[in-house]
């Protein structure tokens, strides 16, 4: 069989695929930077350290779900020669992008579950929390677009 060759291209469940993965690292990085390695909090902060720890387990299992989900729709896209690449990129910057901003403004703002930082000016690490978020979402949307176009025209890469 020809490697090279292109099945039924499937845009919408390559940006899904690669949405979840993104979800997922985005969500695998937050846990393991800010709540193991730097400590500066937990998932859920109103309560005892235990419960924190717990919930941080459940976001952890949370995203390896995502994760492998995800890598389980890539793989079978891939294997039918389905997978756009573009749309992919798009999916994946925009999960990880959403996922960064919904933590942002839900989790610390709305639902105060928690903070990026405790016992220092909280604005900075709001502002680069939300900005870093917004940046991927950005790049995730230009993609998109760039995908878009390129199906319109008849050459999907």
């Amino acid at each position: 069989m020809d490697t090279t060759q292109k099945g039924n291209l499937e845009p919408a469940r390559s940006m899904r695929a690669a949405l979840l993965i993104g979800i997922g690292i985005m969500a695998a990085l937050d846990e393991i930077i800010f709540h193991q390695f730097l400590g500066w909090h937990h998932f859920y902060d109103r309560s005892t350290t235990e419960v924190g720890l717990l919930t941080d387990g459940l976001l952890h299992s949370a995203e390896l779900v995502a994760i492998v989900a995800g890598f389980f729709l890539f793989s079978d896209l891939r294997r039918r020669h389905s997978f756009v690449p573009l749309r992919g990129w798009a999916g994946f910057f925009i999960g990880a992008g959403g996922f960064q901003l919904f933590d942002g403004i839900v989790d610390h703002k709305l639902l105060r579950v928690h903070q990026v930082r405790y016992n220092v000016d909280i604005l900075p690490y709001d502002l680069a929390w939300n900005g870093a978020a917004l940046i991927l979402l950005i790049i995730g949307l230009v993609l998109l677009r760039r995908a878009k176009a390129t199906e319109r025209s008849g050459t999907v890469a």
